[in-house]
Formats: C-alpha cells, sequence, structure tokens
C-alpha cells in the first residue's frame, strides 16, 4: 500500500494538539460537526469529472470575470484610482460576479515573499491617488499602502461580499505588456532588495507555493492559474512552449504538474488552473487555449486530480482573425473546426472541468440578437462577427456547465475593453460606475443564477452574494430543490448528489476510449479503469482507508477526524469505520487519528499502522 504524505504544517498542528486537547485544525479549519457554520474557509472546492463541487458534495458554477492591474508596473488594481475599493467590489458582487481572476506577476508575489513589497504607483500630482477616497487603502501614518496590503484589502472586500477569488500569473516580470512573452521563465527584474532575480522555473514555482502557504487559511482565495497563455516565441520567449512527456525546461505539462505538486503540499484544496499552450502535434490555437496534449498527457500530481481545473481561452476574430470565422461560422461548425479537439471534448467526456479564463470583445453600439444568430456570417462586419461568437460561445457554456471569467472589468484593455465605461468618485454619493449595459447584457446570462427568480448565487456557505445574491448554502437550502438555476436547463437538485471534501478519492483514473465520429457532437462510447495508488486487495482490510478510495492520504485523516469529533455527516460507510480503526478498539477517535497522522509522516510503517 503507497501512502501518500501528510503537508507536515497539518502533522506539526496535529501532534501538538495531542489531539485528545480539542478539535482537529487542518489548514485552519476546524474538523469537527459545526464546521459548516463558520464563515472561515469551508469554501474549498473539488472536482469530480467534468464538475466542481464544494465540500457537501454540491455542484457549482464559477461565473467571474477578470480584473488587471497587478500584473503592471503599477503594481495595483486598475481603476482604484477612479473610484472606492468598497463601492467597486460592492458593485461587482450586485451584479452577480461569484468569482474574480486578478492577473499578477511572478515579480510581485516575489517581492512579497521577501517581505518586500512594491509600493502602488501614484498617477497624480499630490503623490495620493487615494485620498479623501479608498481611506481603506491609507496606513495609520497617512501612507498609502503596499500592493500586497491593497490585495489583502480586496481580499477582505471580497469576503465581505461574498465573491471568491483566484490569481493568474499574467507575466515573469512586472509588466503592462508582459503577456506577449510565452513563457514562465526566463525574464528578470531588480528586486525590491536590490537583488537582480532571474525568474527561473524554481523561482515560479517557489513565488506560487508561498503564497499558497501564506493565504491557505482564507478561503476567499480559492485557487492559482500557474500561467497566462503559454506559447510560441512570438513575444520574445526563446523557445516555444510545449506539452508532452519530456523533461525538456520548456514543457509546460511537466512545468505546471512540478508547480501544482508545490502548490498542493502547501494547500491540498486550492483549486489549479492549468492553461493550454498555442501549438500540439501541428494543430494550432490562441495562446493558451491548445488543451490537445492532456488527451496523452495529463497533467497528474501526486496527490490525485481532484483539484486540477482546465482552463483555455477563447477569442473573436477581432482580437485576431482565424479561419473557423472565415464561413458561415454557428456552434457546430465551432466544434468541428476548433472548440471539440482543442477543449470541449474534456467537457463532453466528463474528463475535467474546464473554465474559459478569458473570452470578451469590442461590440457595435447596439445590435439584434436574434438576427446576428440568424444571418449569413460571411456577410457580417467583424465586429457583427464578434458579437456572433461571443454569444455562441456563451450559450454553449451554459448549456454544458462550463465554468468562465470574462475578459474584464476594466476598459482599458486595447482588443476587448472592459464591462466598465466609466468610473468618478463623488464625496458626497461615492463611487458611480458606468456599466457597458451591451456588453454586460449578454454577460449576464451567463452569471449563476436561480431559474425563475434570477437570484445570483455565490460559492460562499454563508455570506449572499452582494445585494442581489443569496449564498451557495442559502441556494441549496431553499432553492435547488424547488426552482434550480440556469445550469442543466433548469434542472431540479436536491444538493448533495456528488462527492463530499471527505470522500472525494484523488487516485488518477485513465479511460480507454473507442469512438465512433461523423461530427463534434458524435457519441463516444468510453470504458474507464481506476489505476489505484495502493492494493486494493477486495474482501480485506486497507487500514487508514477510511473513505474507501483506495489508497490511504490526508482526506482519511480529514474524514477520521469528522467521525472523531461526532460529525454525524461524515457520510463514513461501515467499511470505512472498519478500515479507519487502526488501534482495534471498535470504535473511531483521536487515537486512530493519531496513528494515521504518524504513518503519512512516515513516522511508522504499514505494518505498525494495523492494530
Amino acid at each position: 500500500m503507497k501512502r501518500k504524505a501528510l503537508p507536515a504544517l497539518l502533522l506539526a498542528a496535529v501532534l501538538s494538539a495531542n489531539l485528545a486537547a480539542g478539535p482537529v485544525r487542518e489548514n485552519g479549519a476546524v474538523l469537527s460537526a459545526n464546521a459548516a457554520a463558520s464563515d472561515t474557509n469551508d469554501d474549498w472546492l473539488h472536482a469530480k469529472g467534468s464538475r466542481l463541487y464544494d465540500k457537501d458534495g454540491n455542484e457549482v458554477w464559477l461565473t467571474g470575470a477578470n480584473w488587471f492591474g497587478f500584473n503592471c508596473t503599477e503594481n495595483v488594481l486598475h481603476y482604484l484610482w477612479s473610484g472606492d475599493i468598497n463601492d467597486m467590489v460592492k458593485s461587482i458582487a450586485d451584479h452577480g460576479i461569484n468569482v474574480l481572476r486578478i492577473p499578477v506577476s511572478t515579480e510581485l508575489l516575489y517581492n512579497w515573499m521577501i517581505g518586500d513589497p512594491d509600493p502602488i504607483a501614484s498617477v497624480n500630482p499630490n503623490n495620493d491617488p487615494y485620498y479623501p477616497f479608498n481611506i481603506d487603502l491609507i496606513n495609520e501614518d497617512g501612507s498609502v499602502m503596499n500592493s500586497q496590503q491593497v490585495f489583502d484589502v480586496l481580499l477582505k472586500k471580497c469576503k465581505e461580499n461574498g465573491v471568491k477569488v483566484f490569481i493568474d500569473i499574467h507575466s515573469p516580470e512586472s509588466n503592462n505588456s508582459g503577456h506577449n512573452y510565452g513563457l514562465w521563465y526566463g525574464k528578470s527584474f531588480t528586486a525590491n532588495n536590490g537583488k537582480t532575480v532571474e525568474v527561473t522555473t524554481d523561482v515560479w514555482i517557489e513565488t506560487l507555493a508561498w503564497t499558497a502557504d501564506y493565504y491557505k487559511n482564507d478561503d476567499t482565495l480559492i485557487g492559482f492559474d500557474l500561467k497566462n497563455e503559454p506559447h510560441s516565441k512570438y513575444g520574445g520567449a526563446p523557445v516555444d512552449a510545449i506539452w508532452d512527456d519530456s523533461s525538456a525546461p520548456n514543457n509546460w505539462k511537466q512545468a505546471a504538474q512540478d508547480c501544482a505538486d508545490a502548490i498542493l503540499a502547501k494547500n491540498p484544496y486550492a483549486l489549479i488552473l492549468i492553461e493550454g499552450n498555442e501549438g500540439f502535434e501541428g494543430h494550432g490555437a490562441w495562446w493558451g487555449g491548445n488543451l490537445r496534449g492532456v488527451a496523452k498527457y495529463p497533467v497528474m500530481p501526486a496527490s490525485g486530480t481532484s483539484q486540477i481545473v482546465y482552463s483555455p481561452h477563447d477569442y473573436g476574430p477581432i482580437v485576431s482573425q482565424q479561419t473557423w470565422f472565415e464561413k458561415n461560422f454557428t456552434e457546430q461548425t465551432l466544434l468541428d473546426d476548433y472548440w471539440y479537439d482543442t477543449w470541449a471534448y474534456l467537457n463532453d467526456k466528463d474528463q475535467y472541468p474546464l473554465l474559459i479564463g478569458e473570452w470578451g470583445a469590442l461590440l457595435p453600439a447596439s445590435f439584434d440578437e436574434s438576427t446576428i444568430l440568424t444571418a449569413d456570417a460571411t456577410k457580417m462586419t467583424d465586429q457583427e462577427k464578434n458579437v456572433r461568437w461571443l454569444l455562441l460561445l456563451r450559450n454553449y457554456m451554459i448549456k454544458h456547465h462550463i465554468n468562465h471569467t470574462f475578459w474584464c472589468l476594466n476598459d482599458d484593455s486595447g482588443d476587448t475593453g472592459g464591462l466598465w465605461k466609466g468610473i468618478q468618485y463623488n464625496p458626497t454619493t461615492g463611487t458611480t460606475i458606468e456599466w457597458d449595459t451591451v456588453k454586460y447584457g449578454i454577460f449576464e446570462e451567463a452569471l449563476w443564477q436561480t431559474q425563475k427568480t434570477g437570484k445570483y448565487i455565490g460559492l460562499d456557505h454563508q455570506k449572499a452574494l452582494g445585494a442581489n445574491g443569496i449564498s451557495l448554502g442559502e441556494f441549496y437550502s431553499s432553492y435547488a430543490a424547488t426552482e434550480g438555476s440556469n445550469l442543466d436547463g433548469g434542472t431540479i437538485s436536491s444538493g448533495g448528489t456528488g462527492p463530499s471534501i471527505s470522500t472525494v478519492s484523488t487516485t488518477t483514473t485513465t479511460s480507454t476510449t473507442s469512438t465512433t465520429t461523423t461530427s463534434s457532437t458524435s457519441s463516444t462510447t468510453t470504458s474507464s479503469t481506476t489505476s489505484s495508488s495502493s492494493d486494493e486487495r477486495p474482501g480485506s482490510i486497507v487500514y487508514g482507508d477510511a473513505d474507501c478510495s483506495h489508497s490511504v492520504d490526508v482526506l482519511d485523516a480529514v474524514l477520521i477526524a469528522r467521525v472523531a469529533a461526532e460529525d454525524t455527516s461524515s457520510g463514513i460507510t461501515a467499511e470505512g469505520k472498519i478500515n479507519g480503526d487502526v488501534t482495534g478498539d471498535g470504535t473511531i477517535s483521536p487515537a486512530d487519528l493519531s496513528k494515521l497522522l504518524k504513518y503519512l509522516a512516515n513516522l511508522i510503517t504499514e505494518e505498525q499502522l494495523k492494530p
């Protein structure tokens, strides 16, 4: 039987507490029957097949937007110089956005890691862009906060408004055009301590692992998008980003796997978002959009794939003209020509969740949606084609439960514009944000909301999503079984139909697929075999395997902790109770947890784990 190592932080915390003294903590969360009642650290998500679930096995849908600036030389979210962060985050939540993708740079995280965060840029003659508004960004001595302090305020405001966050490494160095560089390594910068730092793969991994560790007790920050748009030498990279099974330094698949391992060792509950690259075996795609390589070389962290989400980007013809837009394109032609083999197959075959990390467009001032969808696209302007593509992608994501973050909120993105058209602050009335009603009107239909009453659904179990929304807990207690949501055609659900955090298996699954294809939506016949990381030994006791996943890992420790704390909702089975009774006294108690933790930390052997 192969053990899956316990993070050292958890072992130290549990053993130092002497176990019997009180409830066990995992990443700061109390593992007891009342854990779900806490507003802290109970909102982590995990994957099974193509869906994401909360701790109780309830399906969730991430529907959000990008807000950039921390990746730039200003080292701060753009347009904070025009509006108050309280008002801006509240408006985001009130408009139904349940998650924010926040681009950052490795340079920014490096300076946080060494304890010397960047100052944020000033944009007016008084050298203070925030006063008299944004008083939350002013220190007691009157100085403006540094970049990490502002990020922490952002997390606080998001928590107060029911919004979740994940960060995206947009570039190695802080650079307003850093997204043009296609690799996660190979750039240099001067750190705030005066040291010249070359961003190697190791440095990139180290900064992300540090960030995961630093924020592991705040479930507002739910995940990490490892690298924005890996692509070719265009933009100055010395080589193309590739995806294969080699040990080449530019192999994005291997780099992503190593980085995922490092992050999950610090926080096993964080989502790991992995973009594609540009080319694979002669097939091109958008930067970051090509996930064909996953079929042959999936990313396989040591702890399993329960935290992996694949995240392609997709754009219309104004960003860059593509062959699939040169015909009277429809959803079906887009699937046949590009979407299916590039990324949609992962969802269609129920293999991994998808999150379209960027999709957005410049739009004409007005248009008729039905005409755009039915007219001959070959006779359209590029702006009209942009609208058609945007509508088709939106509808496909809704129909197939694909998570997404729109590009973007702030309107200083040259090739897409933003959801905001203007921001002004008035000391009497506060911040006024002019939303682009045409663009938001398209985007809004793809936000997670109740089917009849249109309540926006958040990802926090307790905190409602803004003034017009509800919490995840409220949705599943009061709405899911009566009106459902705009997912899956309004399917009514009683909740809890998926794997909970205490029962989800982190073992990997490999599939042997035979496919008869006449079009991209043809049916597939798939047979799957589970590749276990331990001996299954049918009919015998697998000591420590409380969740009956055929592997012994930290999730078994979590489940045993819940049972020992008399959590009646733990979901442990009769077989799991037998497996978890490693002391042999006929019950599940803190003593069983103590013994299992010692085994996971390699302090005792498999034989010693047995009663």
